[in-house]
């Protein structure tokens, strides 16, 4: 319950590793930057993550589905029927190096956030920051999006934009956006789960 009274909305964070963004979600959601969610479960395929133990540290539930001998299929419908267990409505993928497919989506349509580090469309998939530099741009940054059947081409919900450094590294680079990150998805997150948004194609606009 929130401190309303109100049922908060459950969210759902899949993660693989360190959960960093997971953990920022996490926080601002205790810190009532998230009005009316709680985190009700992370979820990793990888039982050493090591965002899960970081997850129960903040008294939070965590789950393990390993997909190792098991088809794409049935992996994802444990996993699918794991968070409407814990009446999930939001999934956030933090870090869940997995691309999720057409079932999954299908099950959760619009309402599974994803947060990838790059200006999207630009540079998709991995190493967006190595992409970055290579092909010289002045300015990246990161994007929350809504997940489709593309890779990472859902609509676009908040970007942050970072200023790409001549010195930079993919590594120093990466590291400013992901401070970026964290207070991206956060106000993504609250928009969503606020309900203060409309999906009109391909352009989410904030309602007025």
């Amino acid at each position: 319950m929130t401190k309303e009274g109100r049922k908060a909305r459950h969210v759902g964070i899949l993660i693989s590793g360190r959960g960093s963004n997971m953990l920022a979600l996490a926080d601002a959601v205790r810190d009532g930057r998230v009005p009316g969610a709680e985190v009700a479960v992370v979820l990793s395929d990888k039982p050493q993550a090591a965002g899960l133990a970081r997850a129960r540290e903040r008294g939070i539930e965590t789950l393990v589905v390993e997909r190792t001998g098991r088809t794409r299929e049935e992996h994802e419908r444990e996993i699918v029927s794991a968070l409407r267990e814990r009446g999930v409505e939001f999934v956030c993928l933090a870090g869940y190096m997995r691309l999720l497919s057409p079932c999954f989506v299908g099950e959760f349509r619009g309402r599974v956030l994803n947060i990838h580090p790059s200006l999207l469309p630009a540079f998709p998939g991995l190493d967006a920051q190595r992409q970055a530099i290579e092909h010289g741009v002045k300015f990246s940054g990161c994007t929350v999006h809504f997940v489709d059947e593309t890779l990472d081409g859902g609509p676009i919900i908040t970007q942050r934009v970072v200023a790409v450094l001549d010195s930079d590294t993919e590594e120093t680079l990466a590291a400013r956006i992901l401070a970026e990150e964290h207070r991206a998805y956060a106000e993504a997150l609250a928009l969503v789960c606020g309900g203060g948004y409309e999906v009109v194609g391909r352009r989410v606009l904030r309602k007025k």
